[in-house]
């Protein structure tokens, strides 16, 4: 009987870490993208709400430049979930602090308790981002930055008039052609009006 419960407690250690990493990654949507602080908002988008329009705008950009969509998606999901244990950091901090080298331990050990397959994908994902040397790392480090961009223009229009400085120097980051016809689009769009092209007023 105590071989049979060991045997059994091991084969369900590999579902138990899956699910507690289920559970961290939850916790991004609590943790709130701290940035947003400086402009006056008091409660900004969490990182979860950030990484799923991420992976939106990846996924469209992935397209247009012939990327690969789904290796961008996996890259735009997984790009910040280091936060969900050392939280997000104003860049204001990244200035005091050497964040990059903390977001690689964490990343370290948030994965190594994950099958071998599943680790291995991630820490590949993860690797690629990081070097920026392939297409898809450069589509998902423009779709990460293009909406930072989006959501400023969003709360500028929305009566924040301070997120407006966040559009200031995008252009410079920005590498794929379609990232860059995007934020020449932004610079005119009324975040406000989309919906009035699904909704029909009635007079």
């Amino acid at each position: 009987m105590k071989s049979l419960n060991k045997k059994n407690k091991s084969k369900s250690k590999p579902s138990a870490a899956a699910l507690d990493f289920f559970a961290e990654a939850g916790l991004l949507k609590r943790v709130k993208r701290s940035g947003w602080w400086v402009a006056g908002i008091e409660n900004p988008e969490s990182v979860a709400d950030h990484c799923f329009r991420c992976a939106v705008i990846g996924f469209y950009i992935a397209h247009e430049e012939g990327a690969d969509p789904y290796r961008v998606l996996a890259m735009t999901l997984f790009n910040d979930i280091h936060e969900a244990r050392i939280n997000d950091l104003h860049k204001m901090g990244h200035y005091y602090i050497d964040f990059k080298a903390a977001e690689k331990r964490v990343f370290k050990d948030q994965v190594a308790p994950l099958p071998s397959k599943v680790r291995g994908a991630l820490e590949d994902i993860r690797g690629d981002y990081d070097t920026q040397h392939t297409l898809e790392s450069l589509v998902a480090r423009d779709a990460d930055i293009l909406e930072c961009l989006v959501q400023a223009r969003e709360y500028e229009d929305h009566g924040y008039p301070v997120a407006h400085k966040f559009l200031r120097r995008a252009p410079g980051f920005l590498k794929t052609k379609t990232a860059q016809k995007l934020w020449q689009g932004l610079q005119t769009w009324d975040s406000t009006v989309w919906w009035e092209n699904v909704v029909k007023f009635e007079r």
